[in-house]
């Protein structure tokens, strides 16, 4: 398990030019291991990932969303997480092929914004494929169709379903106002 976590750690400092962290621990008392991926680029990497207007290019680097994890388990570990630290669940349901899911995951590595997703969220990044996987954790939430990707699901730690009406407002993520964006999430940051 470690191996992958150095392995997918390496390879996404060298796609990505960012920075990862990576905590894993047992939550109160919990017998499963929570790990947490949250990718963010600091410094000289966000400086170059964002300036001159080169967005298009860093959005074609980030994949955050990786088709071979257990999405369920991933989700179940973010709440088990939420619970102890009173963080809310940010879930971010899209794919690797998507133009605004990466889009949205560029703005989340804007230092300001990585921050605040950082410090109030438990981030979980579910791969949805093409519309055609995962679409139960949605459901979970009764959010019963995708209509786009990203979907952006924000939880209670107790599991309420906090941006019911915004849920779907997020396809159009890569062209959506930095400042816009850097507002909703500080909105529902726990």
């Amino acid at each position: 398990m470690m191996f992958k976590i150095l392995c997918a750690l390496a390879l996404t400092m060298v796609a990505a030019c960012a920075a990862v962290k990576t905590t894993a621990g047992v939550a109160g008392g919990a017998t499963k291991m929570a790990v947490k991926t949250t990718a963010g680029a600091t410094g000289a990497a966000a400086d170059a990932a964002f300036s001159g207007g080169d967005e298009d290019k860093k959005h074609e680097e980030l994949r955050p969303f990786d088709a071979s994890r257990n999405a369920k388990i991933d989700v179940e570990a973010a709440f088990a997480s939420a619970r102890v630290t009173g963080r809310n669940v940010l879930l971010v349901l899209g794919g690797n092929w998507c133009h605004d899911s990466r889009g949205l995951a560029a703005a989340f590595e804007r230092p300001e914004l990585a921050e605040i997703i950082a410090d109030g969220y438990e981030l979980v990044w579910v791969d949805v494929g093409r519309r055609d996987r995962n679409l139960d954790i949605a459901a979970e939430f009764g959010v019963m169709e995708i209509f786009g990707t990203p979907t952006v699901l924000i939880a209670s730690p107790d599991g309420a379903l906090l941006n019911r009406e915004s849920v779907h407002d997020w396809r159009t993520a890569a062209s959506e106002p930095y400042d816009e964006t850097l507002a909703y999430f500080r909105r529902y940051a726990g």
